[in-house]
């Protein structure tokens, strides 16, 4: 039994300076949070979302898009008309300026997707801790999360969410994954 013990000890090594490495990655990421903050305060982000807002959709019409989004993955009209649109090749745009930047999505009021820098799993936002803990019920926060390894690309990122503002109110989010291994 000692024997198999001492085999073990340096997986168990491993996974726990992984786990550290990756929590101090995570703290990393708080670094761009200002950045993060200044595309969301820009003019045309903020009118993107109240525009989107002002539409007054419904929940069951937003998982409505959410579940053919989701059947489609992605490959659906609206996904497409998104992807295409100004504010989300304006956040593209930013993406692609920033070397650890990789990924941007844009939500209204309820999480439902403004703008994406790609295509995302889903539409709706919403029911996810990078929402609600970035919208935090109209108040607004900054919200990072810790920071995962991404088996597509197998980089390390963290989602790093932040409030669009307008007059001191959240009127929706904008997140962010940071590639916590490009941070200078």
């Amino acid at each position: 039994m000692f024997k198999a013990q001492l085999m073990f000890k340096p997986a168990l090594a491993a996974l726990l300076i992984g786990s550290a490495a990756l929590a101090n990655a995570a703290g990393n990421a708080k670094d761009v949070v200002p950045e993060i903050k200044a595309i969301a305060a820009k003019p045309d982000v903020v009118a993107a979302v109240k525009a989107q807002n002002a539409k007054n959709l419904t929940l069951e019409s937003i998982k409505a898009i959410d579940g053919r989004w989701i059947g489609a993955g992605g490959n659906i009209p609206e996904a497409q008309a998104m992807l295409a649109s100004p504010i989300s090749q304006a956040l593209l745009a930013a993406e692609k300026s920033k070397p650890y930047f990789v990924e941007s999505i844009l939500t209204d009021n309820q999480g439902a997707n403004v703008a994406i820098s790609a295509i995302t799993s889903d539409y709706w936002q919403g029911d996810e801790p990078k929402f609600v803990n970035a919208y935090a019920e109209g108040k607004g926060a900054d919200y990072v999360a810790r920071a995962k390894k991404d088996e597509s690309s197998g980089a390390v990122v963290s989602q790093v969410s932040v409030p669009v503002m307008d007059g001191g109110k959240a009127i929706g989010t904008l997140t962010i994954g940071v590639n916590v291994q490009a941070l200078p």
